[in-house]
């Protein structure tokens, strides 16, 4: 254990050595969510209307958050299947490391990396009017509840990375993953102008579950809320899915990573 763990903060290290060197790599990860808290704050916010003071500015704030975090299973499955096509993989093979630290590794860098872009769009939002109301404890709650999204689905990505293989197809159905859950979900618009089925589904979507409970974390608006439980107690339903995603995925992708590796 003490050893995957020290190889796991080596393959760490390594990943955030190449982004000191080339730091343009920064801005792929921080300029489009900036774009986007932006947009959504003032071409967006003038036209929809949220119940509160906040407005929809602060509304809007934790569904931006929530999409970054779903955007690393791109970002991650990517990252792996370059890693399997350049003969990275290979090297790794060659070395006394833990298979485990290879995905660890590039996992939490991953996650690393996204919390510097929730650090710069925190900032923004804050410029443009974005405020957190319930005290430093639970806006931390609330952004260590993202930073798990993200996590989880890094992993997810991984998985995805492992078994399809190729950088095209990976592209694709990471869109077709993140296009509904993001969209379908209370992340961009209330659910209450929904039709009933429609809303229904909405209310069940695992996003609306994380972006409820940390605007709930984060004192922001809500806007009209369901009946569903999801939407009765949105902290207790994104902890229990995002435990279990990880529950799941993680082995799969561990056994994933050992059936690719052996083929190579």
């Amino acid at each position: 254990m003490t050893e995957a763990l020290s190889d796991s903060f080596a393959l760490v290290g390594r990943q955030m050595r190449h982004i000191r060197r080339m730091p343009e790599q920064l801005l792929g990860i921080t300029v489009m969510p900036v774009a986007f808290v932006i947009v959504f704050g003032y071409l967006f916010g003038s036209a929809m209307q949220v119940p509160g003071q906040g407005g929809y500015k602060e509304y809007i704030m934790a569904g931006i958050f929530a999409q970054v975090m779903l955007a690393n299973i791109t970002t991650t499955a990517v990252g792996v299947v370059n890693d399997l096509n350049n003969g990275l993989v290979d090297r790794f093979r060659a070395l006394p490391i833990s298979r485990s630290s290879v995905l660890i590794g590039r996992t939490v860098a991953d996650a690393v990396l996204v919390t510097w872009t929730c650090a710069v769009m925190a900032l923004v939002g804050f410029l443009i009017g974005w405020r957190a109301h319930n005290g430093i404890l639970q806006t931390l709650a609330g952004f260590g509840l993202l930073l798990l999204m993200g996590f989880a689905m890094s992993w997810l990505g991984a998985l995805i990375g492992l078994t399809l293989r190729n950088v095209e197809t990976v592209s694709a159905l990471s869109g077709v993953i993140m296009m509904p859950l993001a969209f379908l979900s209370n992340a961009f618009v209330p659910l209450d102008g929904l039709p009933g089925w429609l809303r229904a589904i909405a209310e069940w979507n695992p996003v609306s579950s994380v972006v409820s409970a940390s605007r709930e974390l984060f004192g922001n608006e809500q806007g009209a809320t369901g009946g569903a439980f999801p939407a009765q107690h949105p902290i207790p339903t994104a902890l229990a899915v995002l435990v279990v995603l990880l529950l799941v995925v993680v082995p799969l992708a561990g056994r994933a990573y050992q059936k690719a590796a052996a083929q190579r």
